[in-house]
């Protein structure tokens, strides 16, 4: 990463030996080991620990932040993610930090908005098996905002239904009530 950084400081003309350029390299390759670390993790290990409840009443978990890196661009996008699941009918549940972690997974890998939705519902799907998931992420993508359209402000919503919440329209709806959508 320090010898790729170098050579883009080279390209787009400075001097990656000036004063304020020449310990960059290294703070980027740092950087990187941070904002892609979800490449080195298995998301699923997250969901390992698990608990029952008494009942399969819907668990929501609301505005979880996040910050990712557009895989076509290498510019951060950053927003909020909101899911919404009905436990199994053993009542099966993971701990609420789980699916701020669940995010976090995916969002530190090079990544595009509607795989990250994807990834997060059915996850959750595969390893809890609840009854069906919600998962709503609303970001703000930077290649969109300083580069070719130069719309900043503007939100992309993505939306990934599992389950239960996709046969039934009344169940769908109060968990996207209770996410505000």
């Amino acid at each position: 990463v320090e010898q790729a950084i170098r050579l883009l400081l080279e390209g787009i003309g400075e001097n990656p030996d000036r004063e304020g350029l020449k310990d960059t390299p290294d703070r980027i390759a740092r950087m990187c080991t941070e904002i892609y670390g979800g490449l080195d993790e298995e998301a699923d290990q997250h969901l390992l620990k698990q608990f029952q409840v008494e009942n399969n009443e819907m668990v929501l978990e609301k505005d979880i932040t996040f910050y990712s890196m557009c895989e076509h661009h290498l510019a951060p996008f950053y927003g909020t993610a909101n899911i919404a699941y009905i436990p199994a009918a053993d009542g099966r549940i993971c701990g609420l930090s789980k699916l701020a972690r669940l995010v976090e997974v995916f969002a530190r890998r090079p990544q595009v908005q509607e795989r990250l939705t994807s990834q997060i519902a059915d996850t959750l799907m595969r390893e809890l098996a609840p009854q069906g998931v919600v998962v709503v992420i609303k970001a703000e993508h930077m290649c969109m905002n300083m580069r070719g359209v130069k719309k900043p402000g503007s939100k992309t919503v993505t939306r990934a239904v599992r389950g239960l919440f996709e046969q039934d329209a009344t169940a769908r709806a109060d968990a996207l009530a209770l996410m505000g959508e």
